[in-house]
């Protein structure tokens, strides 16, 4: 079921600007350099990431060329893993039905199952955050001393290949799930030392195996950079990451429907007797993950994606008591359960509807980048809105299981509604709004790839020029230079892509010639210098 829902259609649409583009030009420039140890974007040192994914999408690459498609495989992969894994834990804990209702909830909560779909980090990064966690709640769970320090290894693993791909916050959530674990046990022993040596040990062995490295070739300059980087983005916003303090309950809870919903029913009781500790791990790491991403001052979407796992499970624990009948589903639940998936119907529905009738909305729009994206002329039809429509009747028909309690046929049409809709928005809605977003600027610097010029951005950053132009690293070393781009002596002709809001900022360049202008973005030469 996930590979029929993963693979399909990875490679259809374009990379999105700014975290897929950035992390497969990463590995792109580590084949085209030969150099798989050092992290660099245009060709200079880059502070901001460990090299373990960018190592996954470089053998990605390797098997499937350089492609859209190569770059999301590993993503699609680990969500192929990702259900088996949640099915064979949730098994073990307690039997195979509470594991089949575990990973069909991460199966059909909405964003779980679209980040599979995608090319970012953070899927590789949970899913080792998620194993080494699980192995820390069977070490604690253990009275058996070398199978307790068997699971010290197998986490300490999982753990340092976490910190390996996104840094010390790896390390961060399953100290503080610890913790506050500790605390909440009244201060009792949670493991031996022998078995916290062996696992400190290997989470600091496997990150040093590159981190070492890297110190010893290059000097300490990663470390530093990166350390002053994650305290930036604690203590201030990046430029357009900065949002009100619930914004991580909100998207939680519509993102992750129906599993969000689902777990308020279990959220604060208490659970039935599992073979280990995993109810209250799950308790406390989703408490841990909104607290803390809730006071780092950037926000994005994915930053609380680590709470998925204990969402879904707390979801499953409580379709387990109901299938069991062990428990009833309150008028709240059911309430809940409507009034959410008709509201996330809904906002499925209205993008399409926004887009066919846009020119009523123009007057309400003061930004004119906006205005120039909504004006693109793309083909929305009614069609574009049984994507949401589709979902609704779905959803209905799934709740229609879950009155009568008949409750792994409401978990199974919950994941084909998902599936359904997520398939065909990739189809049907995602390729026309990166029509409205960067599609013509994508389009002009695959054009451009393969020729002996310079291109370059005005007034903005995107790594769409160096990943979709191919940027190679054989080029004059003030080719980063914007000024010498614009007013020097140019060895070959320059390209510019400049928002439509920034065109002005041209007219200062008298040699610079306007070629088109095309929905958001305008695109302009400068000859090489006689």
């Amino acid at each position: 079921m996930a590979s029929i829902a993963f693979f399909p259609l990875l490679g259809s649409v374009h990379l999105f600007d700014w975290d897929e583009i950035n992390f497969a030009e990463v590995a792109r420039e580590m084949i085209a350099t030969g150099s798989y140890s050092r992290v660099q974007i245009d060709f200079a040192p880059f502070h901001e990431k460990p090299p373990l994914f960018f190592w996954l999408q470089v053998l990605s690459m390797k098997l499937w060329g350089i492609s859209e498609f190569a770059v999301r495989f590993p993503n699609a992969l680990c969500g192929v893993l990702t259900l088996v894994s949640l099915y064979l834990i949730g098994s073990a804990y307690k039997d195979k039905r509470l594991g089949l209702f575990w990973a069909l909830m991460h199966f059909s909560a909405l964003l779980p199952h679209f980040y599979f779909k995608t090319g970012i980090i953070d899927p590789v990064f949970n899913y080792c955050i998620f194993l080494g966690i699980y192995s820390l709640t069977r070490l604690i769970s253990s009275p058996n001393p070398r199978v307790a320090r068997r699971w010290a290894l197998f986490g300490g693993v999982a753990i340092g290949m976490a910190i390996l791909t996104k840094g010390p916050v790896g390390l961060l959530i399953p100290c503080l799930t610890c913790i506050v674990y500790w605390i909440w046990g009244r201060f009792r022993s949670i493991m031996s030392w022998p078995s916290l040596c062996i696992f400190a040990l290997t989470v600091l062995a496997i990150p040093l195996l590159w981190f070492g490295y890297e110190i010893h070739k290059n000097g300490c300059w990663f470390i530093k950079e990166f350390i002053s980087y994650q305290i930036t983005l604690f203590r201030r916003p990046v430029a357009g990451h900065a949002q009100p303090i619930y914004y991580h309950f909100v998207v939680i809870f519509l993102g992750c429907f129906p599993a969000s919903v689902l777990a308020l029913g279990n959220l604060l009781k208490p659970s039935f007797q599992g073979r280990f500790e995993l109810f209250k791990i799950m308790q406390i790491l989703l408490g841990v993950v909104m607290i803390l991403f809730t006071l780092v001052t950037t926000k994005i979407v994915h930053y609380t994606s680590m709470a998925y796992f204990p969402i879904t499970f707390l979801a499953a624990h409580y379709l387990y008591t109901l299938d069991q009948n062990i428990d009833k589903p309150s008028k709240a639940m059911n309430l809940s359960l409507c009034f959410t998936g008709m509201l996330v119907a809904i906002l499925l529905t209205a993008l399409p509807l926004i887009a066919l009738f846009k020119e009523r909305f123009y007057s309400f729009i003061s930004d004119n980048f906006t205005l120039a994206m909504l004006s693109m002329p793309v083909a929305w039809s009614f069609v574009d809105c049984l994507v949401g429509i589709g979902y609704l009747l779905l959803m209905t028909a799934a709740y229609q299981f879950f009155r009568k309690l008949a409750i792994m046929h409401f978990a199974m049409l919950c994941s084909i509604a998902t599936t359904l809709c997520l398939t065909f928005g990739t189809a049907l809605i995602v390729p026309k709004v990166e029509a409205h977003t960067q599609k013509s600027a994508i389009e002009f610097y695959k054009y451009l790839a393969g020729q002996a010029v310079y291109v370059a951005t005005v007034g903005f950053k995107s790594y769409a020029p160096l990943f979709y132009f191919q940027q190679p690293n054989d080029y004059h070393p003030k080719r980063k230079d914007l000024n010498w781009l614009l007013t020097g002596s140019l060895d070959r002709p320059a390209y510019f892509v400049v928002k439509i809001t920034d065109v002005a900022k041209m007219q200062a360049y008298p040699d610079i010639t306007l070629i088109k202008a095309q929905g958001c973005f305008s695109f302009h030469r400068r000859a090489k210098t006689p």
